[in-house]
C-alpha cells in the first residue's frame, strides 16, 4: 500500500483550516472526481477526506481513475471510508454516478510529455472525449453546482516576452503538429468544449490552468524535471539538467494549488477561466537546481550535491519547450471568497516539505 505522509496529511489540514467557512456549502454534497489517484487530484481527494472530519454532513466523494498514469494505490487509505468511493472507469467512456452529483472535478489526463508523447492518441481521447463525457453528465444532472476542468499552463505554448506574466485573455502561441500537439491541443479543445457547454447550456463550468505544481505525491518516474530531480537528490547523486538550465518557470507548491483549485470551484464564476500558480518567484532551472541541492544537504545532513548538464537521450525532450513561464494570478487573487487566496509556499519551504515527505514514504 502506498504511503500517505504526514507532509500530505498537513497540507490537507492547512487548507481545510484556511478556507474555513467558504468550505461549508460542500457539507452533504457529493463529488466526482476524475484522475482521483494521479498527483493533483490525490491531493484534492485527501483534503476532502480531511473536511469530512469537520463537516456534520460529510460530502461524498467519488474518486474515478483508470490507473493508467497514476499510482494504483495512491487511495488505498481511503478505501474503507464510507464518505469516499473508488471507481476504476476510463473516463473517455461514458459514466454512470447512479447518483446524484453535485460537484465534477475533471482532473483526469496525461500531463508527463515523456507519457503524452508515448500515448498520444489516450491523451487525446481523454482531454477531449472525457471533457465531453462529464459536461455532459453535469448538463443532464440538474442539480450540479460547479464544474471544473483541470487545463494546464501548456495551452499559452511559448508566450512572447510582452505576455510574460500571461493572463488569461492570451491566445497562447501553440504548435498543432508538435511533439507536444497531442497534449496542448486537446486541452485547448477541451476548453472549447467548456465554453461551449457553458454558451449553449449555462452549465456552470469553471477551467483552471496550472502552471508547473510540484510536492509531495507526485511520481518519482513522472519523467519531469522536479521528480528527476528529487529522485537523484533522494540517491544523493547529481543534479542533472538535460538543458542550458536558463528557462525559466514559477514553480507552484501542491498546497497553494489545491487550495486554489477549491477557491475556484466553490465560486460563482460559471465560464471563466483561471490561471493557478505562484507569480511571486520565477526563477532559471539552474536556479532551482542549485537551491534543491542546499536543501538535500541540510534535509540529508551531507555535502550539497554536483549539478551537472547532459543531453537527453530522447530528441524531442526540448521541442516546443516554452523557455518562461510565468502567470499573471491577479484574476484569482480578486476572486471573493472568506480566505483571499495567494501563495504561501515560496520554492525552498517547498522543496524542503517535498524532499522531507519522499524520505519519510521509503522509510
Amino acid at each position: 500500500m502506498a504511503r500517505v505522509s504526514n507532509i500530505i496529511r498537513e497540507d490537507a489540514r492547512w487548507i481545510v483550516d484556511r478556507m474555513g467557512p467558504g468550505l461549508a456549502p460542500l457539507s452533504g454534497k457529493t463529488f466526482v472526481v476524475t484522475g482521483a489517484a494521479g498527483f493533483l487530484c490525490s491531493v484534492l481527494v485527501d483534503t476532502l477526506a480531511e473536511l469530512n472530519t469537520r463537516l456534520e454532513r460529510p460530502c461524498r466523494v467519488i474518486a474515478v481513475d483508470n490507473y493508467q498514469s497514476a499510482v494504483p494505490d495512491r487511495l488505498e487509505h481511503l478505501k474503507d471510508r464510507k464518505d469516499i468511493v473508488l471507481v476504476q472507469h476510463d473516463v473517455s467512456k461514458p459514466f454512470d454516478a447512479k447518483e446524484p452529483v453535485h460537484y465534477v472535478l475533471h482532473g483526469a489526463s496525461v500531463a508527463s510529455p515523456t507519457f503524452y508523447r508515448k500515448y498520444p492518441l489516450e491523451t487525446i481521447d481523454v482531454n477531449v472525449q472525457g471533457t465531453r463525457q462529464f459536461l455532459e453528465l453535469a448538463r443532464t444532472h440538474s442539480e450540479v453546482e460547479s464544474v471544473v476542468f483541470m487545463s494546464t499552463s501548456e495551452i499559452y505554448g511559448d508566450p512572447t516576452p510582452d505576455m510574460i506574466p500571461t493572463q488569461e485573455d492570451y491566445r497562447g502561441f501553440v504548435s498543432c503538429t508538435g511533439p507536444r500537439a497531442c497534449y496542448d491541443e486537446s486541452k485547448r479543445l477541451g476548453e472549447t468544449l467548456c465554453s461551449t457547454y457553458y454558451r449553449l447550456y449555462k452549465t456552470p463550468v469553471k477551467v483552471i490552468r496550472p502552471f508547473n505544481v510540484y510536492g509531495p505525491g507526485q511520481r518519482l518516474d513522472d519523467k519531469r524535471i522536479m521528480p528527476d530531480l528529487m529522485s537523484a537528490a533522494l540517491s544523493k547523486k547529481p543534479l542533472v539538467l538535460l538543458s542550458d538550465g536558463r528557462a525559466t518557470r514559477a514553480l507552484c507548491y501542491v498546497r497553494d494549488a489545491i487550495w486554489g483549485m477549491l477557491h475556484v470551484t466553490v465560486s460563482k464564476a460559471d465560464g471563466e477561466a483561471f490561471n493557478v500558480g505562484n507569480d511571486e518567484q520565477e526563477l532559471s532551472m539552474l536556479d532551482v537546481a542549485q537551491r534543491l541541492s542546499k536543501v538535500a544537504a541540510k534535509v540529508m545532513n551531507g555535502p550539497e550535491l554536483e549539478v551537472k548538464y547532459e543531453k537527453s537521450e530522447d530528441p524531442h525532450y526540448l521541442s516546443d519547450n516554452p523557455q518562461r513561464r510565468c502567470p499573471n494570478l491577479a484574476k484569482l487573487r480578486g476572486l471573493a471568497g472568506h480566505a483571499p487566496w495567494s501563495p504561501q509556499v515560496m520554492l525552498n519551504e517547498g522543496l524542503e516539505r517535498t524532499l522531507r515527505s519522499y524520505l519519510e514514504a521509503a522509510s
